[in-house]
């Protein structure tokens, strides 16, 4: 299960309306080989599934994953910070063992 903020999902309402996305749009999140930790997310949108997908809804937003990236990301929430220290989208993810300063790599 994937989760998400209510602020990443005011967030994410936002850009699709400004990018004019539509329904059919989804955020696709998976975990790529990279950065300083060794692990590192990736966030897009996107609207064509692919075989083997893993699909969530939380708070009305359509979250895809494949299965490899499941492992690392299960029971992660996509939270939105903004503001003077605001770092954008972050992943609060209980299964990382470490991650960088930055947010956007992580071990396990």
């Amino acid at each position: 299960m994937l989760h998400v903020s209510d602020s990443a999902k005011n967030r994410i309402s936002e850009i699709k309306t400004k990018e004019s996305y539509g329904e059919d749009y989804f955020i696709r999140v998976s975990v790529i080989g990279g950065g300083c930790s060794g692990l590192s997310y990736k966030m897009d949108f996107d609207n064509k599934a692919q075989d083997g997908d893993q699909e969530y809804e939380d708070k009305g937003v359509k979250l895809v994953t494949d299965i490899k990236s499941m492992l690392y990301l299960y029971d992660t929430t996509l939270d939105f910070s903004d503001g003077l220290n605001g770092k954008g989208f972050e992943f609060k993810n209980p299964n990382a063992t470490r991650t960088c300063s930055c947010g956007e790599s992580f071990a396990v």
